[in-house]
């Protein structure tokens, strides 16, 4: 369906909403917060001093004056985690997933109701 041009736009729209609605219906089950951050510039600038590095799309690490390598991905996420933080205030970060796992055959509703039982302290 997204390869018709005439729906494409509205297909993509409502499924990012979607994806928006789920991850705002786990954060409040597991008593966190989803924060939406503007991903424009996240994998030009660096991470570490903030500069700007331009770079093409087929370039896939970030290599920048100070220092700074990473790969393209993960500078962005970095960024994105630290435009989060300073719009929220946050210090610390659950960015690793620990508190939670994925149970291999379980939907996703399983899952929510199976980790509240097994840990009562979420």
């Amino acid at each position: 369906m997204v390869k018709n041009h005439c729906l494409a736009k509205s297909i993509n729209d409502a499924s990012w909403s979607l994806f928006r609605r789920w991850l705002e219906y786990f954060a409040a089950k597991f008593n966190s917060q989803v924060v939406a951050v503007n991903p424009r510039m996240t994998s030009q600038k660096c991470s570490d001093c903030g500069a700007i590095v331009n770079k093409s799309l087929s370039t896939r690490s970030h290599k920048c004056s100070c220092g700074c390598e990473l790969q393209r991905d993960v500078n962005a996420a970095k960024n994105i985690l630290n435009l989060a933080k300073a719009r929220v205030g946050h210090t610390q970060s659950n960015a690793t997933g620990l508190v939670t796992s994925t149970l291999l055959g379980a939907n996703l509703v399983e899952q929510v109701t199976r980790v509240n039982v097994e840990s009562p302290s979420l």
